[in-house]
């Protein structure tokens, strides 16, 4: 859930990866008032066209600046994203006995939520908005909102700004108890161009979604539940 917030006006840092969450998120953050500057991670991911779409949600959204930092994941591996480990197809079973994906990235979260950190500091920014959605991915460690509540504790523990008291970080995490449906909802009430977004975690060389992995056949079901047509380009 989202941390409540009186810093309307004020500077935001936002996450954008360039998929539909961080799209929704991100201008959650600039319906409130805040000014925006977005981050987005160049990790290592298996393909660049999110990057593309981050680049454009940032132009949509109209962001004050934004930043893509080079930080390869690849050099550890352990992910289908990272690794030479098949993304799962159409609900395939995934090896091993642990019930968290094989695309969960190993402390994606926290790493990006830091670098974040470290760049609203520097800002004067006491906000940073994260799209994680605990509905449809919890699976992932890192989507919680425990973890959100504890990684909040941690920024106002760790940073000169915090403990030198001017001000109180807030991780705000919008997206955190909706349904894709209610997210795909929210969004296109805000007049969101979900055709600028990108989802697919294997795509074609074309940067085709392929419409078969978790994170097309979830965004396509929240695009049919919502009574909306997903404007981007599937794999036929």
């Amino acid at each position: 859930m989202a941390s409540e917030s009186n810093n309307n006006g004020k500077k935001a840092v936002v996450l954008l990866s360039g998929g539909l969450d961080s799209y929704t998120s991100a201008a959650y953050a600039k319906q409130e008032g805040y000014e925006c500057y977005a981050l987005t991670v160049d990790y290592g991911q298996r393909h660049s066209v999110e990057l593309e779409s981050a680049n454009k949600v940032a132009q949509a959204l109209g962001v004050k600046e934004h930043k893509i930092i080079k930080l390869d994941l690849r050099a550890f591996g352990g992910s289908a994203l990272t690794d030479e480990i098949a993304v799962p197809k159409s609900g395939e079973s995934q090896t091993g006995q642990s019930t968290i994906p094989c695309t969960y990235v190993p402390a994606r979260n926290t790493i990006m939520l830091s670098l974040a950190l470290g760049w609203a500091e520097v800002l004067g920014s006491f906000d940073i908005f994260i799209g994680a959605n605990a509905v449809d991915y919890s699976g992932y460690p890192d989507c919680r909102a425990e973890f959100m509540a504890a990684y909040e504790r941690l920024a106002n523990l760790a940073t000169k700004a915090g403990v030198e008291c001017k001000g109180k970080f807030r991780i705000h995490a919008p997206l955190l108890s909706l349904s894709k449906n209610e997210i795909i909802q929210e969004g296109l009430q805000m007049g969101l161009d979900y055709g600028l977004t990108h989802s697919c975690y294997d795509p074609d060389e074309n940067g085709i979604a392929c419409g078969k992995c978790d994170s097309c056949m979830i965004r396509l079901r929240g695009f049919e539940h919502a009574h909306a047509t997903d404007p981007v380009k599937y794999k036929k």
